[in-house]
């Protein structure tokens, strides 16, 4: 199942919760280092992350946003995040 870019944007701001170089981030995401670039970009621009000597950090802002995802993700999806609650194919 092909992830959107949320998912991508949630996981590398989970990752990062307790620190990660853009290595850890890379294998842990799925990504490769030229697809990851675009993501930090973006996440350290909105003041999601920080980079502080090679290693990036979710900011408290990110933190909230971090939590206000998987509130959503699990009130849709329950614990079963592949498909929604009630809806049938």
């Amino acid at each position: 199942m092909k992830r959107n870019k949320h998912q991508i944007f949630s996981e590398i701001l989970e990752i990062c919760r307790n620190g990660a170089n853009k290595t850890r981030i890379v294998y842990q995401a799925n990504l490769n280092f030229k697809t990851v670039n675009p993501y930090l970009k973006v996440l350290i621009e909105k003041h999601l992350i920080n980079l502080d000597q090679g290693e990036y950090q979710t900011t408290q802002e990110g933190m909230n946003l971090l939590e206000s995802i998987n509130q959503v993700t699990e009130k849709l999806y329950g614990y079963d995040k592949t498909e929604p609650v009630g809806v049938e194919e």
